[in-house]
C-alpha cells in the first residue's frame, strides 16, 4: 500500500467537513473534527508502538501496552468504538474522558483537552453523521509508517486549521494568526537552540510550532529526532487551548507546556519562588483592543440609580489595577484597551538578553492620554528596537492595519536610542477576504531590518521603505510612532515647463483648425 501523503490527506479530511455540513455551525466543525483525527492518530500510533515492542522484548500484547509512551484504555480503542451502532456520541465522550484520565501526568496531562467538546449531544450529531464520520476516519491509517513523512500530519493539521478559519470568517482569527504574519515575526526575533519561547496568548499554538521549524533549520537545531527548543503558552479560549494542546502532540512535541487561563489577570507560568519564569523569546498575536481586561475591578463594578431610579454599572477607574507581579511599571493601559497590558507583559517575562515580536493595532503607535505616556516611557527606556508597518486587511477579525513591535532590553550599540522603522503597508498579495504577505514580502521585510539590526550586507533600503530613526527626531514628533512620520511615501511631483505646455497648446489648437476646416470641406461636398 502507497504511503499517505499531504494533498490526500488534506482533501480527506476537509471532505469529514462535509460530513458535518448542516448539523452545526462551521465555526464549531474544527472542534469535532480534531477531536477524532486526534483520536484515530493516537489509537494508530499505540497500535504501532505496541507491535514494536512485541517484536523487540518478544512479550505478551498486555505487558507491552504497559509499556507504551502514551496510554490508550480500551474504552478508547477505535476498533471498539467502530462495533457502536447506537449512543455513538456518547461512547466517545466515553473514550475521550479515558484517554484524559490515563495520561494525566506532567506536560503529557490532557485534562480538558479531549472532553471540551461534547459528542453525546443528539441534538446536535444524529448518530447517522457520527457513523458516517468513523467510517470516513476509517478510510486510512495513520501510523507513522504509513505518512509519507513523520511530519504530515501536524501539516495537515496546521492545514484545516487555516481552513476552518476561513470558514468560520472573522471568527477565525480568535485562535490562527496568518501564516504570513507568523512567519515574518519568527524571522525577525530569530530563535536560537537550547532557547525557551514563550507565547502568552498562543491560540493553536501556530507561533511556537513556526518558531520550532525555524530552530531545525540552524546548526545545533535537532538533538536526535527532536528540535532542540522549549516551547511554553498560555491562552484563555478553553476549545482553542485543547486545539492547540492536540496541534502540538500531532506535530510530536510532546513536551510544549501550554497552559489555560487569562495571562493579563493569571499568568500561569511561574517559578518554585511564584515568579514570573522568564524567556529568551517571547512572541504573540493579542485580541486587538481587549475592552474590560482586568476581572477584578469589571467584578466589582459599583451601581447607582439614575434619575429615573434605573440601576447603571459605574464604569471602572483602571488608574486603581493593582497586579502583584509588577508588570505594568510604565503605565496602567485604559479599561478599552488592553494592547500594551500584553506588551509590558512580555516585557515582564522577558531575559535581559532577549528579544521579543508582538503584533499590536495601528492605534498603539500614535494614540495619546495613557497610552501616550506608556509609549514615551517605554522608548525613554530604549526597549524598541523596530516597528514594522503591516498592510490592511491581513487579519481575520479586522480590516484595519497592523504593526509589529520588536523589543530588544540589550540593544547593540548601534542601534542604541534609535529605532528601525519600516512601512511594509504595501507588501501584500490581494486576497477575496484577506490579504496575504507571501515569500517575497517576507524576504523584503526581514533582509531590511537585517541591514539595520546586524549589518548583513545587503542593498541600502529605499528610505521611502525603511529608515533608521534616530530618538531625538521620535521625541520631536512627541514621541507619536505613526509611521507616516518618519517614512514619505509620496512621490515628487513633476516639475511643469510653462514654456513646452504654451507651445503644446498652440500645436493643438492648429490640429484642431486643421481637423475643422478638412471636417467642414467634406460636409460641403455631401451638401450638408
Amino acid at each position: 500500500m502507497s504511503k499517505l501523503d499531504l494533498q490526500t490527506l488534506e482533501s480527506w479530511l476537509w471532505d469529514s467537513a462535509n460530513i458535518l455540513r448542516g448539523s452545526i455551525d462551521s465555526s464549531d466543525f474544527k472542534n469535532y473534527i480534531f477531536g477524532l483525527l486526534f483520536l484515530k492518530r493516537v489509537n494508530d500510533v499505540h497500535t504501532e508502538e505496541v507491535d514494536a515492542i512485541i517484536e523487540r522484548d518478544g512479550i505478551s500484547r498486555e505487558d507491552a501496552e504497559d509499556e507504551t509512551f502514551f496510554k490508550v484504555p480500551v474504552e478508547a480503542r477505535w476498533d471498539e468504538l467502530k462495533k457502536f451502532t447506537e449512543n455513538i456520541g456518547i461512547a466517545l465522550d466515553i473514550a475521550f474522558a479515558a484517554i484524559e484520565r490515563e495520561n494525566n501526568n506532567g506536560l503529557n496531562n490532557l485534562e480538558g483537552v479531549l472532553t471540551s467538546t461534547k459528542f453525546g449531544d443528539k441534538e446536535k450529531l444524529s448518530e447517522e453523521v457520527l457513523q458516517r464520520l468513523l467510517s470516513h476516519f476509517n478510510k486510512y491509517s495513520l501510523k507513522n509508517q504509513d505518512l509519507y513523512t513523520p511530519d504530515l500530519l501536524g501539516d495537515a493539521y496546521e492545514y484545516l486549521i487555516k481552513q476552518f478559519a476561513d470558514d468560520a470568517g472573522k471568527k477565525g482569527g480568535e485562535f490562527y494568526s496568518p501564516r504570513g504574519v507568523v512567519q515574518t515575526i519568527v524571522q525577525l526575533i530569530k530563535p536560537q537552540p537550547k532557547q525557551k519561547v514563550y507565547d502568552p496568548t498562543c491560540g493553536s499554538g501556530g507561533m511556537l510550532i513556526e518558531s520550532a521549524k525555524y530552530v531545525a533549520e540552524l546548526p545545533d537545531g535537532k538533538v536526535g529526532a527532536n528540535i532542540n527548543i522549549s516551547l511554553y503558552g498560555q491562552e484563555k479560549n478553553l476549545g482553542t487551548w485543547a486545539i492547540g494542546k492536540m496541534n502540538m502532540l500531532l506535530h510530536n512535541y510532546n513536551d510544549a507546556d501550554l497552559r489555560k487561563g487569562d495571562t493579563l489577570n493569571d499568568p500561569k507560568h511561574r517559578d518554585e519562588h511564584n515568579e514570573l519564569m522568564l524567556f529568551d523569546r517571547v512572541i504573540a498575536n493579542p485580541p486587538f483592543s481587549q475592552d474590560g481586561w482586568w476581572t477584578p475591578l469589571e467584578n466589582s463594578q459599583e451601581v447607582k440609580l439614575d434619575k429615573d431610579g434605573n440601576e447603571k454599572k459605574i464604569s471602572p477607574n483602571y488608574q486603581k489595577v493593582v497586579d502583584p507581579f509588577g508588570r505594568f511599571q510604565y503605565g496602567i493601559p485604559p479599561r478599552g484597551y488592553a494592547d500594551l497590558a500584553f506588551l509590558q507583559h512580555m516585557i515582564a517575562v522577558l531575559k535581559q538578553d532577549g528579544k521579543a515580536g508582538v503584533v499590536l493595532p495601528h492605534g498603539t503607535l500614535f494614540r495619546s492620554g495613557t497610552e501616550g505616556s506608556i509609549r514615551e516611557k517605554l522608548l525613554r527606556a530604549d526597549l524598541i528596537e523596530g516597528i514594522v508597518g503591516l498592510p490592511s486587511a491581513l487579519f481575520y477579525n479586522t480590516g484595519i492595519p497592523a504593526s509589529i513591535w520588536i523589543i530588544n532590553k540589550t540593544k547593540p550599540a548601534h542601534l542604541e536610542n534609535k529605532l528601525i522603522i519600516i512601512d511594509a503597508s504595501g507588501e501584500f498579495k490581494e486576497g477575496k477576504n484577506q490579504n496575504e504577505l507571501q515569500e517575497a514580502h517576507i524576504q523584503k521585510i526581514v533582509s531590511t531590518y537585517d541591514y539595520f539590526a546586524y549589518g548583513i550586507e545587503a542593498e541600502a533600503p529605499n528610505d521611502k521603505f525603511a529608515r533608521l530613526v534616530e530618538s531625538k527626531e521620535i521625541t520631536d514628533n512627541d514621541f507619536n510612532l505613526n509611521i507616516s512620520r518618519y517614512i514619505d511615501t509620496s512621490e515628487p511631483e513633476s516639475e511643469v515647463d510653462l514654456h513646452q505646455v504654451k507651445n503644446t497648446i498652440l500645436e493643438l489648437e492648429a490640429k484642431e483648425k486643421e481637423i475643422d476646416e478638412k471636417l467642414s470641406a467634406f460636409l460641403m461636398e455631401l451638401g450638408l
